[in-house]
């Protein structure tokens, strides 16, 4: 809108008209936003890494197992 009616009613209308608009645009915002949220849940899990290496406790953490990415038994000090 380049110009805006120097008269009070019509510029009482302009900003009502808006008022709605504005309102529908941050539904319309909120909407969008839900979706992409509820997409951005229903991404799958990563894939479990193919091995996973278990360190001993110490200053060297040595290697001391070797599992499978999928293993019930890795423990938290197993990493890929």
């Amino acid at each position: 809108m380049s110009e805006l009616p120097p008269d009070l009613p019509r510029l009482r209308t302009v900003v009502t008209y808006l008022r709605g608009e504005l309102v529908r645009a941050e539904r319309a915002l909120n909407l969008a936003e839900e979706r992409e949220a509820l997409a951005a849940r229903r991404q799958p899990l990563p894939e479990p890494p193919a091995w996973l290496i278990e360190r001993g406790i110490g200053a060297g953490r040595h290697p001391v197992r070797v599992h499978a990415g999928d293993c019930w038994d890795a423990r938290s000090a197993a990493r890929p």
